[in-house]
């Protein structure tokens, strides 16, 4: 499915990386008063230390520069995030060692989740141009009657090497409580997202845009299946669904995350038909992976196979995170 840059290269080819990926509780080591996040401090029950999130800020920031090198890509042109604090540790991983070379910029609002948590989303200057942002609130209650706090949704647009294109970055309620009892939330998140990316395509019915995030739900549930209408088959896409990259991995017995030894695919990228179809002349989809590096993977134990992740309940595994990134890979010129 994927070819070299050589390749590229020798066909006066242009390829971008576009990314998600779930951090896992990118927290600093401070106490913030108005949210849940005394675990993750020098004192709490994890023992958060500085030399400890300095590590997770190196693995996060090793990652991301990595993702595109089968490809000979020098990391993703945007990518989004989920589950970091706040714009801080943000800052903290753009000037890391591994990510400062490549020039990546912010696009982040605080969220009123109460563990604190956000998404956003990283792009490098010299490859996308911002041109708006904004962070919708997902406005849900729970049996009680009382709103769930839960993370707001990204969308940034802008020019990709000269051409428009918009992202949508999201984490959707997760499953606490059980799958069937949180479904309306997750439901309810895909409604925003599907009205967020109509409202873009009522401007321009050819826009391109590319809905990331991790869902907390899987290409088959009914929030992404029916809420967003998408589809696997690129090549029979009505004009009313939504291409999903990702679902094509997963058909295939792939995932981002296993639990109890089944693979799910919660990080999914997704996109308007403008992206597949075959006869636009700019940046269309061409490939999509799972990036799973051997470093990334458990090696041995109980849970070979998995995610290395920095901790498993309190014990510190020094990892990196439970979800594994995904990409797709854009190419501007050639044929299908």
């Amino acid at each position: 499915m994927f070819f070299s840059i050589q390749n590229m290269a020798a066909q006066e080819l242009k390829s971008e990386i576009v990314a998600f990926y779930n951090l896992e509780n990118l927290f600093d080591t401070i106490d913030s008063p108005d949210v849940r996040d005394t675990e993750f401090t020098p004192d709490g029950p994890k023992k958060w230390t500085s030399a400890r999130y300095k590590e997770k800020i190196n693995h996060m920031a090793k990652v991301i520069s990595m993702l595109g090198t089968p490809e000979n890509m020098p990391g993703p042109a945007v990518i989004g995030l989920s589950e970091m604090e706040n714009r801080a540790v943000l800052d903290d991983l753009i000037q890391s060692d591994y990510l400062k070379p490549l020039n990546y910029a912010i696009v982040h609002f605080d969220s009123p989740d109460k563990r604190g948590i956000d998404v956003a989303l990283l792009y490098r200057i010299d490859r996308f141009k911002v041109t708006d942002t904004r962070s919708v609130p997902l406005i849900i209650s729970g049996d009680d009657g009382e709103r769930v706090y839960t993370r707001d949704q990204l969308v940034v647009s802008g020019i990709l090497d000269g051409e428009p294109m918009s992202f949508i970055v999201n984490h959707w309620p997760s499953r606490y409580g059980g799958e069937e009892r949180s479904r309306g939330l997750r439901l309810a998140a895909a409604g925003l997202t599907r009205s967020l990316v109509d409202s873009i395509c009522a401007e321009n019915e050819d826009a391109k845009v590319i809905v990331m995030g991790d869902l907390n739900d899987n290409p088959s549930n009914e929030s992404v299946r029916m809420k967003l209408n998408t589809a696997f088959d690129k090549n029979n896409l009505r004009a009313d669904q939504l291409f999903n990259a990702t679902e094509v991995l997963f058909r295939q017995g792939k995932g981002s995350l296993a639990y109890r030894g089944q693979w799910n695919m919660f990080d999914q990228l997704i996109m308007t038909p403008a992206l597949v179809d075959k006869n636009n002349k700019g940046y269309c989809f061409h490939s999509v992976r799972v990036f799973k590096d051997p470093m990334l993977v458990q090696q041995d134990g109980k849970y070979k196979g998995y995610s290395l992740r920095t901790y498993v309940g309190n014990h510190y595994m020094g990892g990196y995170s439970d979800h594994f990134p995904v990409y797709v890979l854009l190419v501007k010129g050639i044929a299908d």
